[in-house]
């Protein structure tokens, strides 16, 4: 992509506070942006072949929504841990295995997309983040959900198309989870804590395309409860 056209996006995101170029091939995140640190809420660079994300996104300190879906990110920098404005961060598709030890900072995240990256477990790094609403973590490798999760705030945790095989019994002191997503996972029935059913806050569990029929679900002490909750919850929808 020319200078000119850059130039003109440029231009646009600085009366807009918006910057996105999407699917432009690029290899690198414009380093012209930081002309824009003080105007931009939102950036999307999503569809690109972006394999770094600089220091230098620490300092868009009004930033509100980050979109870098589908590039070939392996890591993110400490400096993204700085913007205490971000409340949607998309990831999808990218590389990553970790979190930056700090992701914690980010005290205004509402909106968690990591699908489709190589994570190995559910970060500890979530826990503290107290207005986090939706977590996607599908289509990743992990393979059990430790007992840090009962400290999370999300009221919806997608881990579908997982290899999970084991469940803290922590998932149920979740104070807020509402919506818990686990289907096309390694998961046997007698694995499954029966406090999600009995004792939680979980009005939708969705567990199909694991190692046991559905049926076998209602079978569990704590079924009836659940359902209660269930009912209530599509009411409420309805």
């Amino acid at each position: 992509m020319g200078n000119s056209a850059l130039k003109a996006h440029l231009e646009t995101a600085q009366k807009t506070g918006v910057f996105q170029l999407t699917g432009k091939g690029l290899t690198e995140f414009p380093e012209d942006l930081q002309k824009l640190t003080s105007n931009l809420r939102t950036i999307d660079l999503s569809n690109n072949k972006i394999e770094l994300l600089p220091p230098l996104i620490g300092k868009f300190s009004f930033l509100k929504s980050l979109g870098l879906n589908n590039n070939k990110l392996t890591a993110l920098p400490e400096e993204l841990c700085k913007l205490k404005k971000l409340e949607t961060l998309h990831l999808n598709g990218n590389h990553l295995r970790q979190l930056p030890a700090a992701f914690g900072q980010l005290t205004a995240l509402k909106t968690l997309s990591l699908s489709g990256n190589q994570l190995r477990t559910v970060p500890t790094q979530l826990c503290g983040l107290r207005h986090l609403d939706v977590v996607d973590l599908s289509k990743n490798q992990i393979q059990n959900v430790p007992d840090t999760v009962g400290e999370l705030q999300a009221i919806e945790l997608n881990l579908n198309q997982n290899q999970i095989s084991q469940i803290s019994v922590q998932i149920s002191h979740c104070p807020r989870l509402k919506v818990l997503r686990l289907e096309e996972n390694c998961l046997e029935l007698s694995m499954l804590p029966q406090s999600i059913l009995s004792d939680s806050q979980i009005s939708l569990l969705a567990v199909e395309g694991n190692l046991f029929e559905i049926k076998k679900l209602r079978e569990l002490e704590g079924y009836d409860k659940y359902m209660e909750r269930f009912t209530a919850t599509k009411k409420k929808f309805a």
